[in-house]
């Protein structure tokens, strides 16, 4: 049994039929194993109201079981037909600016529709009739990138009165809600939940807390839409077909933990070269990277989604060339979709499907790469992927231990950081990813946690600058004797997006006695500048006046605190660079009696079980040797966009 298996998104749709069993066999002889089909099928499956055409789908899944091929189905409701947009055109979402989103692509439909929740489950439950107990089907795939295109948040009339009814489920009493959102400022205050508008269009800010919980509404509209299609597959079949959702990078319109509670893996869209391209990234970092992507984009949300899955992720969509959608479409190494598969399976991936098999030379998306050019021709990804494949057979399986290092990552807190920024590029997620990034430059494996997991036997808790932190999590990492490194702006707000009574970081006081009595929100270019073991850097962005009986572990250069420590617990007051991040970590980990070492530029590590995965993202070659083990995949030495796999003797 391999390590893992390789997969590819195909739709047979677009190709004549009599192409099928031919392209079924070219994926089995590249390596395929897993084939996700039917996401946007919706038009062919149901041309029209009621009418149901299986024939051409069971010819696709008949060419495609007769290779040997298991299918990852999907329900189709990302795309309804127009046929039901034009019979229940209330389906469709409205912009901030109440404008509705017409039909000509994809996603337009809004969660909080009662019509297009009864209608996504007439269509799923009839594509799971068909095929719940077909022997090639292997898992199910709800729906598809949900949120995708700014979808999460839709302001229709419709929208807002299912916001009513939830914040009445919320709060109880109109008063709860008043005393919650702060409404005496401005003469806002409600006389009940029916006057409550959509927060858009306002004349001014429109207030954080309404924000906040339209923010949390619309989310828990998709965690219901989703857990509705569940609930079909619970009911039609048995425990052994494993239930999914694409989930997407840099994303976080909705709380992924919640909807994650509802599947059996949690898989995602990985496209490293689009998202560098997009990212918060600096130049001389997109230029560097730019054919193989950043060292930590890809693993950051490998890591995420093992526990949004609760130690079960893969990745369903896989760059394999240039994406469509990005500013520029950087062509990839030629070993890059082998390094980005691999690299997903030293995280614990159970499989990595390629988008796509083949290249459509039409619509909207012509211009995406494929592992197959239009003609059917094998494209420059194909070689690397079939290697790729050959590989895997090599690698035993092997489990995914816990990491000594956990990274606390919060929706609720990305939510709040987007409704009142206070400072340029002080974003949620972007300061996450800095002290990620930070641990993994020294080799560390990091483990992902929420407000909701257990601490026990981590040497090293991150919350950076995790905006809204409750009260049970600080607790659960006072028991757990674990060390905390809180990043500035750590619990800033409480629940409702409101400062806390006793200041910020609000309940981290209880692991360390400081208060925040202001906030220098620093405009580009404006820098506090210091020193730490010879180097100097400096802090941007963000930087907190303290009050603490604490005397500063380290102080800028013009006095100001900027580390404070008390027992083994330590806060930084200010946005400072990674480098420096990373040697923070070290010194705490060393107190441990753990001794990281920094790796060489570029250079990433990733250990499971008894395997140990060493990737070179940096265009200079480097080396890279495990003491105690053999090097069974590679050589020591890895050239720009290679990788290397040690066997150890023993995990």
């Amino acid at each position: 049994m391999a390590l893992a298996t390789l997969g590819v998104c195909y739709y047979p749709e677009h190709w004549p039929r009599e192409l099928w069993p031919e392209q079924a066999a070219t994926m089995r002889s590249g390596g395929i194993e897993l084939v996700r089909i039917a996401e946007f099928a919706w038009s062919r499956i149901e041309p029209n109201p009621g009418q149901f055409d299986w024939e051409w789908l069971d010819a696709a899944v008949d060419a495609l079981a007769a290779e040997n091929l298991r299918i990852i189905m999907c329900t189709p409701t990302a795309c309804p037909p127009l046929w039901l947009v034009e019979r229940f055109p209330e389906i469709l979402p409205v912009d901030s600016d109440d404008n509705i989103r017409r039909f000509g692509s994809r996603r337009h439909y809004r969660f909080a529709s009662q019509v297009y929740l009864d209608e996504s489950i007439r269509i799923s439950q009839a594509v799971i009739d068909r095929y719940a107990n077909h022997p090639s089907i292997t898992g199910w795939q709800l729906d598809n990138e949900y949120g995708c295109h700014e979808t999460t948040l839709s302001y229709s009339e419709d929208d807002g009165r299912a916001f009513q009814r939830w914040l009445e489920k919320r709060h109880k009493h109109i008063d709860a809600l008043n005393t919650a959102w702060g409404t005496v400022f401005w003469s806002q205050e409600y006389r009940s939940f029916a006057e409550i508008g959509r927060p858009n269009l306002t004349v001014t800010e429109v207030n954080p807390s309404h924000s906040l919980d339209y923010w949390r509404f619309a989310s828990d509209q998709v965690r219901d839409y989703n857990a509705a299609q569940r609930q079909l597959l619970k009911i039609s079949q048995g425990s052994d077909r494993w239930v999914t959702h694409n989930f997407m990078g840099n994303f976080i319109d909705f709380d992924h933990f919640s909807v994650g509670a509802d599947l059996d893996v949690a898989t995602w869209d990985s496209y490293p070269l689009g998202f560098l391209d997009q990212g918060w990234f600096k130049e001389e970092e997109k230029l560097r990277y730019r054919r193989i992507g950043h060292p930590d984009w890809a693993a950051f949300h490998h890591d995420l989604y093992r526990a949004v899955g609760r130690g079960r992720f893969a990745v369903m969509e896989q760059q394999p060339g240039p994406v469509n959608w990005a500013e520029s479409n950087a062509q990839p190494l030629d070993n890059a979709p082998a390094f980005w598969g691999m690299e997903a399976i030293a995280h614990g991936a159970e499989f990595v499907s390629y988008f796509r098999y083949q290249q459509l030379p039409r619509a909207q998306e012509q211009m995406h790469a494929a592992l197959r050019l239009p003609t059917g021709e094998a494209a420059p990804a194909w070689r690397p992927v079939s290697r790729l494949a050959q590989e895997l057979q090599s690698l035993t399986p092997n489990t995914t231990s816990q990491a000594p290092v956990a990274l606390l990552f919060d929706y609720p807190s990305c939510w709040a950081s987007m409704i009142q920024p206070h400072a340029p590029c002080m974003d949620q997620l972007e300061s996450t990813f800095h002290y990620y990034s930070a641990a993994r430059a020294l080799g560390l494996d990091v483990d992902i946690v929420h407000s909701e997991s257990e601490l026990d036997a981590y040497e090293l808790l991150i919350i950076p600058g995790t905006i809204i932190v409750n009260a049970a999590f600080v607790a659960r990492a006072k028991n757990a004797g674990v060390s905390c490194l809180i990043g500035a702006r750590s619990g800033s707000r409480d629940e409702h997006c409101g400062l806390p009574e006793i200041l910020a970081p609000g309940v981290l006081q209880e692991l360390i006695p400081l208060r925040v009595l202001a906030v220098d929100s620093m405009r580009r270019g404006a820098v506090r500048s210091f020193s730490y073991e010879g180097k100097s850097y400096e802090a941007s962005r963000w930087h907190e006046s303290v009050d603490s009986t604490l005397e500063p572990r380290m102080r800028c250069d013009d006095n100001a605190g900027l580390w404070y420590s008390a027992d083994n617990h330590h806060y930084i007051n200010a946005h400072v660079p990674t480098a420096f991040l990373t040697e923070v970590i070290r010194e705490i980990l060393s107190a441990r009696d753990l001794k990281p070492k920094a790796l060489p530029q570029s250079l990433r590590i990733r250990t499971r079980g008894s395997l140990t995965f060493a990737f070179n993202f940096s265009p200079e070659s480097q080396s890279f040797v495990l003491d105690g083990a053999n090097c069974i995949i590679g050589t020591r030495n890895l050239a720009h966009g290679d990788y290397a796999v040690w066997q150890s003797d023993c995990e």
